[in-house]
This record gives C-alpha cells, structure tokens and sequence, in this order.
C-alpha cells in the first residue's frame, strides 16, 4: 500500500475516532487497540505495547500522542501529523461549538440521561482492550510481580509517573544484575519529573494564553485532573475565569468525544473568543507532536538493548496496571445499581463475543440504553 493510501487510511480512522472515543484517555487507547491490532493488524500487541510504554515516559495527553505514535509507525512524519490532528479537531470542533453557546446562553444543554449509558459500557471496551495486552506484556514471574505492585500501589493513589519509571529502573537494574555487565546503554534519558510551576498569567492576550498553554503541554504529567488543578490555581485565582466556568468547562471535555485537553479551547474561547480558543488549542497540544518526534526514532534502539528492554517491558506492564486501577476506579464511581450493571454485564459479553465489533456501536448502544433505562 502506498503511503498516500496509509495516510488517507490514518486520517479516516483517527477522524472517526475523535467523534466516538468517549470516556477517556484509558478508553480511546482501547479502542485505538482494537481498530490497530485487532482489526486492522498495522501493529502486533508487542509493538502496540511499546508505543503506550514510551507514551507514558513522556508529558501530554497520553491518548492525543498514541495517535500519533500511530501515524507515525504507519506513515511516517505526515502519517503523524494527520492521525494527531485528525484525534485533536472533533473534539476541539464540538467544544467550541459548546464554549460558544455557554457564552451566549450561560448554561450547557442536558446530557446526563445518555452520559448514564456510556460510562459502563466505556468500561466494558477498556477490559476488553486491555485483556491480550496484559496477556502479551506479562512474560515472566518478575513482571507478573512488578504488575501486582504497581496495581496495588496505583489502587493507593501513588502517581502513576513514579510507579511507571519505578517499574522501568528495577527492571532494568535487575537486568544489569542478571547479566553482570550492561550492554552500552542508548543516549536517552527519562525526561525530568517536571512539576507545573507558578506562573500566572499576567494579562489576556493571545500570546500570553500561548504560551501559558505551551508550558502546560509541555511539562504537565498526568491526567486531565492535573490540568484541572493549575487552572483553578492560574486562572480562577487571578479572576480571568470564574469557577463555575471552569467545572463547565471541564464537564464538556469529560462529556465530548476525544481528549479531555479540549476542554482548553472551551476557556481559551471564555476569555478571548475565537482567537483565544485557537492559540490556547494549539499551545497545549503541540508539545504533544514534538516528544513523538523526538521519542519514536528511538523506540526499537531500546528494543535492541537488554537493558532499556527489560525497562521497556516493565514500563508496559506497569501501563496496563494503572489501566486496569483507573477502571476498577472508575467502576466503582459508575456502576452504583442494577441499570448500570446490565449495561456493564452486557457491554462486556459483547465485546468479547464479537471483538471485531466498531466500540462505537457499543458506545452509542450504552447510551441509547441508559437513556431508556432511566424511565424505568
């Protein structure tokens, strides 16, 4: 296939699924999962494993740069270009569409009747995603242990940063023990553990919320709920956004398809319109596009060595166990009653009977049946 054909094939994907990946960055690698391996085999599990390792070695929205980890392995620098975008502008579109509406009406509509659907059946798609990951990285008893560990300790609420690059350095010292002597290891460093730093956004002006949203991108580790704390302190503290203006906003990034980072082009248009919407869009995410630049080249240098191998490995098990802990959180914030266990139980039947099944059906199936559910 030529790379123009792997290109349009990236750009159709990565379109339709940023109008579809509901529920998260935990939910949209799931589905990025299914639609890569699964469906369409561009990856195997083991490649597919070590792009969501490398993802989380790096700041930014972990689900924003899968896509373009993506694009990149299949098409190279367009390929990551337009799988990155075409995951960003959905969900940017409809959030605008929402942040101008909130400043003309003062209020969001009412969606919380097919939200009801959605979240059990989210879950559903994450377990069924993330079952021949954990299959495929749990190689041997030491990383069947490091896996425990790091769920337990993800379940106790330690950052999963720590956890990750723990993982990876007890890994790769006890592969250096093992071998007695390392192989030269590869010219790359874990990025620092950056943590956001005061800086308060001095006035309004496009370049200041360019910037701003640059450094955020840039450094930010996390989720989303990260991000939510420096805007409470940066911009409610300073009066440019009222806090109720930022719940809204980070209610349209929970409750609209594609990255919860979009809820940044809701307050960029808050506080200075369109113009404002945009640099703030394109501040936070282009950081995002740069470390995939920079990280992807060196992917299979650290394949190639025993040591950064072996952290690799235990980088991906650690993934995948802090992918099964936000689940089992999330489980028991959403599925509080009978409804949502049977959305659950049969979003979870379905998507292992039928694993080539589009999650968007399941999606859009969870909510309409939450919908009908709650007149019962």
């Amino acid at each position: 296939m030529s790379k123009d054909s792997d290109v349009k094939e990236l750009a159709k994907l990565f379109l339709r699924l940023g109008f579809t990946a509901f529920g998260g960055p935990a939910a949209h690698i799931a589905m990025m999962q299914h639609e890569v391996v699964t469906k369409r085999k561009w990856l195997n599990e083991q490649e597919f494993l070590d792009l969501l390792g490398a993802t989380n070695l790096i700041p930014g929205p972990n689900s924003t740069e899968m896509a373009i980890h993506i694009g990149y392995a299949r098409a190279g620098w367009r390929g990551l270009i337009v799988a990155g975008a075409c995951f960003i502008l959905p969900a940017v579109f409809i959030t605008l569409v929402f942040a101008v509406l909130y400043k003309q009406y003062g209020q969001l509509p009412e969606v919380q009747p097919f939200i009801y659907g959605i979240k059990p059946a989210i879950i559903a798609i994450i377990l069924s995603a993330v079952y021949p990951l954990a299959k495929k990285s749990l190689k041997t008893p030491e990383l069947i242990l490091i896996g425990i560990i790091v769920l337990i300790l993800s379940l106790l609420n330690i950052n999963e940063i720590y956890l990750m690059f723990g993982a990876g350095l007890f890994a790769l010292l006890s592969a250096m023990k093992r071998n007695r002597k390392a192989d030269k290891l590869p010219g790359l460093l874990p990025l620092p553990l950056l943590q956001v730093t005061s800086s308060a956004f001095l006035s309004a002006t496009n370049l200041n919320l360019f910037l701003s949203f640059l450094k955020i991108g840039a450094i930010l580790y996390g989720s989303g709920y990260v991000l939510i704390a420096f805007l409470d302190t940066e911009l409610v503290a300073t009066g440019l956004l009222s806090r109720q203006q930022l719940v809204d906003s980070i209610s349209v990034g929970q409750f609209t398809p594609g990255p919860v980072f979009s809820s940044v082009t809701f307050i960029g248009y808050q506080i200075n319109g369109i113009g404002g919407a945009v640099v703030s869009t394109i501040g936070i995410f282009l950081p995002s596009f740069v470390f995939v630049a920079l990280l992807n080249p060196l992917i299979k240098r650290m394949r190639s060595s025993v040591g950064f191998s072996a952290f690799l490995d235990a980088v991906n098990v650690a993934s995948v166990a802090i992918i099964v802990s936000v689940c089992f959180t999330m489980g028991q914030e959403i599925i509080t009653d009978w409804r949502t266990i049977l959305i659950a139980v049969l979003s979870l039947g379905f998507t292992f009977k039928f694993n080539k099944i589009n999650s968007a059906f399941v999606v859009i199936a969870g909510s309409l049946i939450g919908y009908l559910l709650t007149f019962f």
